[in-house]
Formats: C-alpha cells, sequence, structure tokens
C-alpha cells in the first residue's frame, strides 16, 4: 500500500451527488492502496451550493498532507486550482472544463445519454418537448445541447419558448418550471429536467395541480438517484455510473503523478426506462435483497434524525461542556476527531483546541497546510467507506477555524445534510453563543457598575453606599458591641478650584482626592462621593476615628500638582458613630451632615478674625 493521501475538494461533503461521487472515487483508491480526504469549501449550514455560488475558499488546507486533488463542481474557482497545481499538486476537475489550468478533467457524456431520451420521447410520439435546467453549471449546458442534438437529428426544431431556467438542481426549480407551464397553457408534451430532484419537484407539483403523469406530461430526468425508482410514476432518468467516474479519477490522478500530460476523460452515461416516459409500468423491483436495502436505507434515516436531534440539543442547549473539546461527536457515528481555531491575527496558523479519540496534541499550532493532525489518518477505512472528512466552522459573524473528523461517507441524503455539514453549523453557532453570552455578561456587570459608582471617580455613589451603610446598621443590630462610623467632608476651596482653572481640573482634583482617600483606609471601609465636592467614608469600626479624620486632613491639605498648576484644598469633616443615639444609617448620615456644616462655620470664623 502506497498510503497516499487524495484530497476531494467539494461544495458539500455528503448527499446523493457529491456524496456519491465521493463514494466511488474513494472505492477506486482503496483499490489502489491509496486514501482520500473530503474538504467542504461552502460554509457550514449553507443552504445549496447552486445559491451560495462559489465559495470564497483560498486556504491551502492539509496540502502538505496531499498527493493531489480533485475539485468537483461548484467548490472553488479556478485560480484556487491553478495555485495548487503551480505548487506541485496534480489537480482533477469532475463535471468542469479545464482548458488552459495545466490540470485534468473527467466530464460524463452529458449529451449522449439526453439525445437517446430525447429519441426515446419522440419514439413514443412527441414533438413539443421542454428542457428544463440549471444553465450556469458547465455539465447542465452539456445536458441542454444533447438535448439540442436529440431533436435536430429527427428534423425537430428546438423551440425557444421550450426552454426553462429552473435557478437551481433541487425540487424548488422543478416547482418553479411546473408554475411555468401551467401559466403558459401546457405549451410541451414532454419535459427533459437536468436533474432528478428537479424532475422529483416539478413531477410533485404538477400532480398535485390535477395532471396525469405521464398521459398530459412525459417527465425525464437526470443522474438516477434512489429516489427515481420508487416514485408514482417512477421516473425515466439517465444514469452516470459514478463507480466508472471513480475510478477514471483516479487513473488521471496516477497519470499526473508520471507526468503524463493533462487530458480530458468522458464517461458514458445510459438512458434508463421507468414509468413516467409513458413506457408500460413495471412496478416496484420488489425483492429481499431490494426490501432488505430499502429497509436499511430508512433506519439509517431514522438514525441520522435522532443524530441531528442530538447534536442540536448538545451544541445549541444547556452548555454544560465546552464545545471546544470534542465530547459531543461521542453521540455521533465518528470514529475520531480534531478541532483547530484560527490563531488570534493569524489565519494561516491554527491552535489544536480539541481531539476526539485521535491521540492529537491539544494545544499545539500547526499550518493550515498541515491540518488535520496525521493521527487522523491512522483511524481511516477506505475499504469500508470511514475517510477524513474536513468542514470550515465558520457564522455569518466569525471564521473560527476547522473541523476534521473520521466517519462513513454519506452518498443517499440530500446535498448539505450530511453529519458534517451539519456539525460545523452548530458548533460555529455554539461558539458563537458562547462570545454572546460573554458580552451580554460583561454588559450586564458593566450596566451594574455604572448604577452603583460614580462614573467620574469610580467610588462606589449613593445607591451603593446606602446598601452598605445597611448591611453595616444590621450588623450593629445583631452584634450589640459592633460600631462603625460615617465620616461626611467637603472640600474647602474647590469652588475656587473650578472658576480659576477651570472644571476639567475640577474634575482632576475630584478623582485624585478619590485616590487618596481610597489609599489611607482599609478595604473592609468604604469611600464614596455624594455628588459636588462631598464625600463620605463609611469606617468599619469605630476604635480610631479621630486619628482617621486626623489622616484625612493632612493628605487632603497636602498641595496636588494637576496639567501643570499646583493647586491646594482643604476639606472640612462631621462624623457620627453608631450606638451614641442609635444605629440607624439614614440618622446618622443626617447627624454627620450637621456635625460638617458645624465644622466648616468653625473654620470660617477662624479665618475671618
Amino acid at each position: 500500500m502506497s498510503g497516499r493521501t487524495f484530497g476531494i475538494l467539494s461544495p458539500f461533503v455528503g448527499g446523493d451527488y457529491y456524496g456519491a461521487i465521493i463514494e466511488g472515487i474513494n472505492a477506486a483508491a482503496a483499490d489502489g492502496g491509496d486514501r482520500i480526504m473530503a474538504i467542504q469549501t461552502l460554509d457550514p449550514g449553507a443552504h445549496s451550493a447552486d445559491r451560495a455560488g462559489i465559495p470564497d475558499f483560498r486556504k491551502p488546507l492539509s496540502w502538505r498532507h496531499l498527493a493531489g486533488l480533485v475539485v468537483l463542481p461548484g467548490a472553488v474557482d479556478t485560480a484556487y486550482a491553478t495555485q495548487a497545481r503551480a505548487s506541485g499538486l496534480p489537480v482533477v476537475f469532475v463535471a468542469q472544463e479545464a482548458d488552459g489550468s495545466g490540470c485534468s478533467a473527467v466530464l460524463a457524456d452529458n449529451r449522449s445519454g439526453v439525445r437517446d431520451a430525447v429519441a426515446h420521447l419522440i419514439a413514443h410520439g412527441h414533438e413539443r418537448i421542454a428542457f428544463a435546467g440549471h444553465l450556469s453549471h458547465f455539465d447542465l449546458r452539456e445536458r441542454h445541447e444533447g438535448y439540442r442534438e436529440g431533436l435536430l437529428a429527427h428534423g425537430l426544431a428546438p423551440r425557444p419558448g421550450l426552454l426553462f431556467e429552473t435557478g437551481d438542481n433541487h425540487e424548488s426549480g422543478g416547482e418553479a418550471v411546473a408554475d411555468a407551464l401551467i401559466r403558459a397553457g401546457m405549451p410541451a408534451t414532454a419535459i427533459v429536467l437536468g436533474t432528478d430532484r428537479n424532475a422529483i419537484g416539478l413531477a410533485a407539483r404538477m400532480s398535485a395541480a390535477g395532471y396525469d403523469l405521464p398521459r398530459e406530461l412525459a417527465v425525464v430526468g437526470f443522474d438516477d438517484i434512489a429516489d427515481a425508482a420508487y416514485m408514482r410514476p417512477s421516473l425515466s432518468t439517465i444514469r452516470q455510473p459514478l463507480d466508472v467516474l471513480g475510478t477514471t479519477v483516479y487513473e488521471l490522478l496516477l497519470a499526473l503523478l508520471s507526468d503524463i500530460s493533462p487530458q480530458t476523460r468522458y464517461v458514458t452515461t445510459a438512458f434508463v426506462r421507468r414509468d413516467s416516459c409513458g413506457c408500460p409500468a413495471q412496478g416496484l423491483p420488489v425483492s429481499e435483497p431490494a426490501a432488505r436495502a430499502l429497509f436499511g436505507q430508512v433506519q439509517y434515516l431514522q438514525d441520522n434524525l435522532n443524530i441531528q436531534y442530538e447534536l442540536g440539543i448538545e451544541l445549541l442547549g444547556t452548555h454544560e461542556r465546552d464545545p471546544r473539546s470534542l465530547a459531543w461527536l461521542g453521540q455521533t457515528p465518528a470514529i475520531a476527531g480534531s478541532l483547530g481555531l484560527w490563531t488570534p491575527g493569524d489565519e494561516t496558523r491554527l491552535e489544536i483546541v480539541g481531539d476526539f479519540r485521535a491521540g492529537c496534541d491539544t494545544g499545539a499550532a500547526i499550518g493550515a497546510d498541515e491540518f488535520p493532525p496525521p493521527q487522523l489518518f491512522d483511524k481511516t477505512d477506505g475499504p469500508a467507506g470511514d475517510i477524513v472528512f474536513v468542514v470550515p466552522v465558520r457564522s455569518r459573524h466569525r471564521d473560527w477555524g476547522v473541523l476534521a473528523a473520521v466517519g462513513r461517507i454519506q452518498s443517499t441524503t440530500p446535498p448539505g445534510r450530511e453529519m458534517m455539514n451539519q456539525s460545523g453549523a452548530l458548533l460555529a453557532a455554539a461558539l458563537d453563543y458562547e462570545v454572546m453570552m460573554a458580552a451580554l455578561r460583561a454588559q450586564e456587570e458593566s450596566l451594574r457598575n455604572a448604577a452603583l459608582h460614580d462614573h467620574l471617580t469610580g467610588l462606589p455613589n449613593r445607591v451603593l453606599l446606602e446598601d452598605r451603610m445597611e448591611q453595616a446598621g444590621l450588623r450593629a443590630a445583631r452584634q450589640p458591641g459592633y460600631r462603625f462610623a460615617i465620616l461626611l467632608l467637603d472640600l474647602d476651596g474647590f469652588k475656587a478650584v473650578n472658576d480659576t482653572l477651570g472644571h476639567a481640573v475640577g474634575d482632576l482634583l475630584l478623582v485624585e482626592v478619590a485616590r487618596r482617600l481610597t489609599g489611607l483606609l482599609r478595604k473592609s471601609d468604604t469611600v464614596a462621593r455624594l455628588g459636588g465636592d462631598e464625600f463620605v467614608v463609611l469606617l468599619d469600626g469605630a476604635t480610631a476615628v479621630q486619628s482617621v479624620i486626623a489622616n484625612i486632613t493632612a493628605t487632603l491639605s497636602a498641595p496636588f500638582f494637576l496639567d501643570g498648576e499646583r493647586v491646594a484644598v482643604g476639606c472640612s469633616i462631621g462624623v457620627a458613630v453608631s450606638g451614641e443615639g442609635g444605629a440607624d444609617p439614614d440618622h446618622l448620615l443626617r447627624e454627620a451632615d450637621a456635625e460638617m456644616y458645624k465644622a466648616k462655620s468653625a473654620a470660617k470664623r477662624a479665618n475671618s478674625r
């Protein structure tokens, strides 16, 4: 076994289109002794690749691990592939041309299958045959050309009014075409659609509107997904053999590694007749193996629903565990996992913050081209369908990093509904939630602080002072021997500072007074600003009140140097002590206020002599 790893870039890393292609390539690589990893380029949680457009995916993710790259339709722009090729990585495009890029390409022979389908409809007597598809995609344009060639080969001119743009490759696009046909008065008797999902959407909408399919409209799809055989009527379609496609992709990668020039290969498609084209009904393909396989798919989908539910509860619910730990992966079929978050200010390096059964070195920082850690590859089992998947962890608000996990390829769900896409989206939401809650807590603390503290000095304000005085009063009531003191002080000369030097210097003075007062007192004491130049000191204990008053007077009488100015002020202090007439804080504050004015009046009389 060579043990080479080939990366597959895909809008989604699962589903009955992308997942089926990944499955085909993996089978071929496993037979050759190599392995693959699938890298999602769309943001997790994206609704569809068609509506999202080409992802803005630029990072050289995993390049150091890879021997080559496969690019599925709509995964990255050509410039990314060209850059990878220039760095020495062979690149093979799937279902898109590689002209001028130095890369190889594998294309389905879309035209031949559609030509056969058109010829079959004409044999049923149809001449007004429509075509509908999402023509911004290369392979859909090829299918449309096959439709045109099929008509012209039978002497029928394509009619512009019978060409419909679906806007996407999903059921919704087919529903829109059904509405357009009905509004136009049913100008077609048969229609070829670019994908089976388009055809499924159209058939459901037409049947709901009362039309009898295929009698009033014969329908042909493209892809031959599992749903096609179980529709009513069962869907005639065009099959592209994904096992052959996967083998061809792998062969071209090996050819490029052997320095063989880039080439383009085509995989033959084949028309599959069922009921919806007007052929006699063949019934369901019932057999014991088919029934067991179908039951297995139903059971698989039920398990998948349970997993999605558990993931939602775990990552969006109680948040009892840090989502970075990846413990929640234990509720999924994932075998191992690793989470890397971009290092602050550098989105070329990832810090490994989460490990699930892989043995990765959490705390290590590695380049984007080295992620995921090599230990994950030791957990893969390509022949069993277990490969490494890599998805972005990104939301509308932030690009967090990258999640890697080892798990089973999911090839039967609609694209984008696979576990990895869901996991990346929910993990990003959980990380966003953590940031939001931290910001709310900080805001709450800021608002609480603003409500309880003076905005200029940062000291407790009247509200917080009243609470602490109340607590002191309650303690004094419980402990008869406990005393506390309230000192109310007013700056002498503060108005002159404001009038001569301005309010800005006055504000600086108040801030400096608050700093000096706080430095004098114990942690159990409280210094508060009532407003203006009035401060209150609540002393926890009243055994050295006069000493405290003397220290405050001396400290505040020392000159202040503010904004280049020498400023001198004094202070008048009134004091009230609990136990001398009661311990009611409001009464004591009024008493201290009266004492402060007595002190200020006495000072004025002394200065006037």
